[in-house]
């Protein structure tokens, strides 16, 4: 009980602030009124497509360096299972908007992707569990979020058809499931001081390092 207070107060202080400030910024504020340009949604869609790579390169890896160790193993199999279709989901929203082939075979990830994308991967590597599902517990709150945002503008502002958001409608459902899988996780494994201090630290990076990955993009495709 004492743990899933604490896990309450980083949700409470940390992460529903971020989540706050990240939809009253500019390129969500535009999104909502469909003031937002093709070029930042197709942005987007190429510089997320390229993390999401990525991301599960990083998870194949933790599989392949935890395999001795059958708990761990499995978690890093379950999260690899469900992001592998990440990118290709991906790729068809960016291709909804315009985007060819070669662009995601060409673009190159912009510094405010790279480092939200190398603080995500240097977690799985050098984190502990808490700390590192506290840098998940971010990414899965703010993406079941945006997700709804962006499902609802796409819809009704830009006239993609359920197919090109399918991206979106997933993870506006599949992530509150992950949120509550890390906050648990969190809440079984933030048992010293010293492990609630890192979880804390971990949370505030990562808003910050999201809320900068949007900025970024914005501005990387005026």
């Amino acid at each position: 009980m004492e743990n899933q207070t604490f896990v309450d107060s980083v949700l409470r202080e940390i992460i529903h602030p971020g989540v706050e400030q990240l939809m009253n910024s500019r390129y969500f504020t535009e999104l909502r009124a469909g003031k937002l340009s093709r070029r930042r949604l197709q942005g987007f869609a190429v510089q997320h497509y390229l993390s999401n790579h990525a991301i599960n390169k990083g998870l194949a890896f933790c599989m392949v360096k935890n395999a001795s160790n059958p708990p761990v193993y499995n978690q890093f199999v379950e999260l690899f299972v469900e992001e592998s279709s990440h990118p290709d989901l991906m790729k068809r929203f960016g291709l909804a908007m315009g985007l060819k082939e070669e662009d995601f075979n060409n673009e190159i990830m912009i510094y405010e992707c790279v480092a939200h994308t190398a603080a995500i991967i240097r977690g799985m590597f050098l984190g502990t569990q808490a700390e590192t599902r506290a840098g998940a517990l971010v990414n899965e709150t703010m993406v079941c979020r945006y997700s709804d945002e962006f499902d609802k503008a796409l819809e009704k502002h830009y006239g993609l058809d359920s197919r090109a958001r399918t991206f979106f409608i997933v993870h506006g459902k599949v992530d509150q499931e992950h949120t509550a899988m890390a906050a648990d996780s969190i809440a079984r494994n933030a048992d010293t001081d010293r492990e609630k201090a890192l979880v804390r630290a971990a949370a505030k990076n990562m808003v910050r390092f999201k809320l900068a990955k949007f900025d970024g993009i914005y501005d990387a495709y005026a």
